[in-house]
């Protein structure tokens, strides 16, 4: 595998520049756009009109940002206020679709940083949709259901004015899951008096979801892993794999690894992490972490298999295979660098930008198989714009078949990266097939329709 160009061009090294200085303060911002900039040297050399139509300038610039209060009254009755934020990116390929994200580390440059990489994620898919992102810095944990709902209340009251099935389609992401997508949806029905089930994705199946969305961005991760081994002449059975995370991305790839053979060891959150030389027992986590909503460590209460780590690194822990799915930068140099001492052959990340520009580059170098995010956790909003097709035709489909089609378009995915990766003289390097990929997509849509 080639490393990815660590030089920047000097027309692109001048516009990051720009970008910073208009953005100050956003590290997660300027970190995602230097690493698509890292890729489009080759690109600006073979269509250098990219460059001469302000693409690059324009793709880095939101179309509108959205900032408002949230204010809502917990159960001790004293009034809360939080801040809300709706990034919509980029509309060249379609209406705005990227999820909600509730946790105290929200800000602007974070919502940027994923709304950016967002709309590459979404140009990869293939389907018609553009990019976007929100959330609040409001922090699910330990609230009640009751001040879960007026808070998703009063943060929908502002929210719904700027969003629809043809404008902007958001969905859930971390603190924001099927419980908080039902109130967010319950209020958006009832302050426009119509029940458009298009306008938010990840709902309930009994109103309006879709099978496998759920699963969906774990499960897409691990059929994007599949097929890595694939070229390789490889395949998942018998392997090692270590997955950060126990949420939602992190539980449906495990038990995806495991329905294709291989044995996941080790997972996490943020109290520490858990080895179980045995293979994770999926169903005690569900149970753990979804119904009753626990922390790792009584996953080890219940299993006499496994250990408790509470300091030192996850991504110790010898494996073939690593998906972190947790957070942004949450393996970095040193963790890489003994990823690559004891063994991996494929990094994956199913969350979003979790390994920093460090340790992506120690990969490269090593010749370690890495996807990046914008393509290896692209199945959760490929699934939600199959529920928007769905919900458009008044239709509902089987979870095998929606499963069928999430695997066509994570393989798709897999071979467009891989085959713009050769076409730009770096083989095998996903992330510059990545990038070079939705970025071309994006910007021949961006010419066709003007300087807008």
């Amino acid at each position: 595998m080639v490393a990815a160009v660590a030089v920047l061009d000097e027309k692109i090294s001048d516009l990051y520049e720009q970008v910073v200085a208009r953005n100050p303060g956003e590290a997660e911002f300027h970190q995602a756009v230097r690493e698509v900039f890292d890729s489009l040297g080759p690109v600006l050399a073979k269509h250098p009109h990219y460059a001469d139509a302000g693409i690059i300038k324009r793709l880095t610039e939101p179309e509108r940002q959205i900032i408002f209060r949230v204010p809502w009254i917990d159960d001790q009755n004293q009034v809360q206020v939080n801040r809300g934020f709706r990034v919509e990116f980029n509309s060249a390929l379609g209406p705005y679709k990227g999820g909600l994200r509730f946790h105290p580390s929200v800000y602007l440059g974070v919502v940027k940083f994923l709304g950016f990489e967002q709309i590459f994620k979404n140009a990869l898919t293939g389907l018609p949709i553009g990019g976007g992102k929100g959330g609040s810095d409001f922090d699910p944990k330990g609230k009640s259901d009751l001040e879960i709902m007026r808070f998703c209340q009063s943060f929908m009251t502002e929210l719904y004015r700027h969003i629809g099935e043809y404008t902007d389609v958001p969905a859930g992401d971390i603190g924001v899951g099927g419980r908080e997508i039902g109130y967010l949806f319950g209020q958006y029905k009832r302050i426009t008096n119509r029940y458009e089930s298009g306008v938010l994705t990840g709902k309930g199946l009994a109103w309006g979801g879709s099978q496998v969305r759920t699963e969906a961005t774990g499960y897409g991760a691990v059929f994007f892993v599949r097929d890595m081994l694939a070229a390789a002449d490889d395949k998942l059975d018998g392997k090692t794999v270590v997955v950060s995370g126990s949420g939602n991305v992190a539980i449906f790839a495990i038990e995806k690894i495991q329905q294709l053979g291989g044995r996941v060891v080790a997972c996490s959150d943020s109290s520490g992490y858990v080895v179980d030389e045995a293979g994770i027992d999926l169903e005690l986590l569900k149970e753990i972490k979804n119904v009753q909503r626990g922390r790792i460590g009584d996953y080890v209460n219940a299993r006499s298999s496994a250990r408790l780590v509470t300091n030192g690194s996850l991504w110790n822990v010898p494996t073939d295979i690593a998906i972190p799915c947790a957070t942004q930068n949450e393996l970095n140099g040193a963790d890489a660098a003994q990823l690559v001492k004891n063994g991996v052959r494929v990094v994956a990340e199913g969350a979003n930008m979790p390994c920093t520009p460090e340790a992506v580059r120690i990969f490269g170098e090593a010749g370690v198989s890495f996807a990046p995010g914008k393509a290896a956790n692209a199945g959760g909003v490929a699934t939600s714009a199959l529920e928007m097709q769905q919900n458009a035709s008044r239709d509902s489909w089987s979870f095998g078949y929606t499963e069928e089609r999430l695997s066509e378009i994570m393989t798709s995915i897999h071979d467009h990266c891989l085959h713009t990766a050769e076409e730009y003289g770096v083989p095998g390097n996903y992330v510059m097939g990545a990038n070079i990929a939705g970025f071309t997509q994006v910007a021949d849509a961006m010419l066709a329709l003007g300087l807008i």
